[in-house]
């Protein structure tokens, strides 16, 4: 049997060098196909003017608009990809705030070409001719460049005591571990309202929290307050509304309405400031 093997052996370690070059080859044109066929779908470079603005607490320069110029082909479609690129590679110094990139943290808020939105869902003009321009939320103090100050934005927000309050839990700690049903028409009255990320644009594009900021509460607060107060598993609704009754707290809102149009989420703040103003003209909520 081993005799017969032979010259099957013989004719494919014949075979097999050939095979084997064949092979070697088609790898090697593979290897330099790939790089062409990425140069013929490489796109021409576009450069866009993103004017920014800079300003630092340790020099003594006044703030300003910086001017760089980013090929808008060579990175994401978003405010964010291009800030990102220019932190990476034309200035390190830079600051800004992100985190998710997906609309969800609220940490990029901040003016792009004059209006107040999340630069991770923010698209880029792709008009070369025309510059963008990105500044920090307006009439907050700013710490650097384009990061301000929310330290009066969550104390307000804290104010408010957003989180569920029971009468009687202390009393009973039996009762803290038992679930609090709710109906799904009363679930449903919460839509709207639970999806706000406290970003701070609605906030920061009032005129009356601009001039106001210290007493005013503004839309995003004053959104989440009444999310708890229609809440039906609440039990503070009117020591809730009791707090908000403040000619400044809650009335210092004129419904100019910058607050609905400007808001990334697409949530309505100035609707739920009037149904809190109905709400403590009914004394129950709206």
């Amino acid at each position: 049997m081993l005799t017969a093997a032979v010259p099957q052996l013989l004719r494919v370690a014949q075979v097999l060098p050939q095979a084997l070059s064949t092979v070697a080859c088609m790898h090697t044109s593979a290897q330099v196909s790939q790089p062409v066929a990425k140069a013929a779908e490489a796109k021409p470079a576009v450069f866009k003017e993103f004017q920014i603005y800079r300003w630092s607490p340790d020099a003594a320069a006044q703030p300003k608009y910086e001017s760089f110029k980013v090929d808008i082909n060579s990175c994401g479609p978003m405010m964010l990809d291009v800030l990102l690129k220019i932190k990476d590679e034309q200035d390190q110094s830079l600051a800004l705030r992100r985190s998710c990139r997906e609309g969800i943290c609220g940490s990029c808020a901040m003016n792009i070409d004059g209006q107040n939105n999340l630069a991770c869902l923010s698209k880029v003009n792709r008009d070369p001719s025309k510059p963008s321009r990105v500044a920090p939320l307006p009439h907050m103090f700013v710490i650097k460049d384009l990061v301000v100050d929310m330290s009066n934005f969550y104390a307000q927000y804290k104010s408010i005591k957003p989180f569920l309050q029971k009468k009687g839990a202390s009393a009973d700690p039996s009762a803290e571990k038992k679930e609090i049903f709710q109906s799904k028409e009363s679930r449903a009255k919460l839509d709207g309202l639970y999806e706000c990320i406290l970003c701070a644009c609605c906030s920061t594009s009032c005129p009356s929290y601009w001039w106001n900021q210290d007493k005013y509460l503004g839309p995003a607060v004053l959104l989440a307050a009444y999310r708890w107060v229609i809440d039906s598993r609440d039990d503070f609704t009117a020591e809730r509304l009791a707090h908000l009754d403040d000619a400044y707290k809650l009335y210092r809102c004129k419904t100019i309405m910058n607050c609905s149009q400007t808001c990334p989420k697409g949530l309505n703040p100035g609707k739920a400031i009037a149904k809190l103003k109905q709400s403590l003209h009914k004394g129950s909520p709206v």
